[in-house]
C-alpha cells in the first residue's frame, strides 16, 4: 500500500499536493471521529465501520495520486519567478549594445507573455548598451519558458560605429535564474559580507542621501550581487539575498548537471556559460542554433 512509502503530512508545504494534503487531513478528522462514535455508540458500529472502509479507500487514492506526483520528476514544481541577467561579453562596445538587445528581446518576449518584469540593477558602457543588467520577471511558466535560454549568445554584424563595412563578432552572455520559494540551499551567515552605498540616480529625495543600495558577497565562493531597486535598505537586502540563493542554487546545479554528464557536448541546456548556444548572422539574416547536432538554422527573408 502507498501509505508504507510516503507520508502526506510531509508534504503540506509544497504546492503541488497541498490540496491533497488538505484532503487527507479532512479524511484523517473523520476517521477519528468515526472511531470515537463506536466507542460512544456500540449500536452505531454496522454505519461507522462501513464509513471507515469508504475512508480508506478515499484516501488511499489520495496517496496514490501523491505518490505519482512526488515521485515523478516531470511533475515538479516549475517557479514562476525568475532573474534575467545579461552581461556584455567580448567584442568592447558593440558587446555592450548587442547586450542591450538581447535584453529588449527577453523583456519584450516576456510583455507579449504578460509577465511582470523590474528592473533590478544597470551597468551601462560609455557609448550605450549595457556593460550588465538584471530584471525580475514573474509569469506562468517564466522559468520553464526561458530555462535553456542561459548560454553565450554572439552576433556576427556591421556596427554602426565601423566605417569600413567589416563584420564584427561579439557576444553577450545570458543567465536565466529561477527564484525558488522552496530554496535547498543554506548559507551561512558568517559566510556573507555585506556593502551598501548610495543608489544615485532618479528615485526621489530620500534616494541619494540615505544609503539604500546593497551589495552581498558570498565569501567561500566569491559570488556577489548588488540590488538597488527597493526604496529601502532591508528591503534591497532581502532581494539581493533572494538572487545569491538563486546563483548558488544554480551553481549547484550546474555542477550536479557536470557530475551525471557523460559527454559533455550532447548535452542541451546545461547553463554553462562559456557554451556558445546561438549565433545571431545580421548579413545573412540567419539565426544558428549550435546545441543541436550539426547546428539548427532559421533564415529570415525581407
Amino acid at each position: 500500500m502507498a501509505e508504507d512509502h510516503i507520508n502526506p503530512l510531509d508534504y503540506g508545504d509544497d504546492n503541488r499536493v497541498s490540496f491533497l494534503v488538505a484532503e487527507w487531513k479532512r479524511l484523517s478528522q473523520a476517521e477519528r471521529d468515526s472511531t470515537e462514535l463506536i466507542e460512544v455508540d456500540p449500536a452505531m458500529k454496522e454505519l461507522a465501520d462501513k464509513e471507515l472502509e469508504d475512508i480508506a479507500a478515499q484516501k488511499n487514492t489520495l496517496l496514490q495520486q501523491i505518490e505519482k506526483i512526488v515521485g515523478n520528476p516531470n511533475e515538479r514544481e516549475w517557479p514562476n519567478e525568475i532573474v534575467l541577467e545579461v552581461r556584455a561579453g567580448v567584442g568592447g562596445e558593440e558587446a555592450s549594445l548587442f547586450a542591450e538587445e538581447i535584453a529588449s528581446m527577453y523583456l519584450r518576449y516576456a510583455e507579449i507573455r504578460g509577465w511582470q518584469i523590474k528592473k533590478m540593477e544597470e551597468s551601462r558602457a560609455a557609448l550605450g548598451g549595457y556593460k550588465e543588467a538584471q530584471f525580475e520577471i514573474k509569469g506562468q511558466d517564466a522559468y520553464r519558458t526561458l530555462q535553456f535560454e542561459t548560454g553565450v549568445h554572439r552576433v556576427q554584424r556591421v556596427p554602426a560605429t565601423e566605417k569600413a563595412g567589416r563584420i564584427h563578432t561579439s557576444t553577450a552572455t545570458v543567465a536565466i535564474l529561477p527564484i525558488y520559494k522552496r530554496i535547498k540551499i543554506e548559507i551561512n551567515p558568517g559566510d556573507i559580507e555585506m556593502e551598501t552605498s548610495r543608489s544615485g540616480g532618479a528615485g526621489g529625495q530620500n534616494v541619494n542621501k540615505v544609503e539604500t543600495a546593497v551589495r552581498l558577497i558570498h565569501k567561500p565562493t566569491g559570488l556577489d550581487v548588488r540590488c538597488t531597486s527597493e526604496r529601502s535598505q532591508a528591503q534591497n537586502k532581502e532581494k539581493a539575498m533572494t538572487l545569491l540563493m538563486s546563483r548558488l542554487q544554480q551553481l549547484k546545479d550546474e555542477e550536479e548537471a557536470k557530475k551525471r554528464a557523460d559527454d559533455r557536448s550532447a548535452q542541451v541546456g546545461s547553463g554553462d556559460r562559456s557554451e556558445k548556444i546561438r549565433t545571431y548572422n545580421f548579413p545573412q539574416d540567419r539565426i544558428t542554433d549550435h546545441r543541436v547536432d550539426g547546428g539548427w538554422r532559421h533564415f529570415f527573408r525581407g
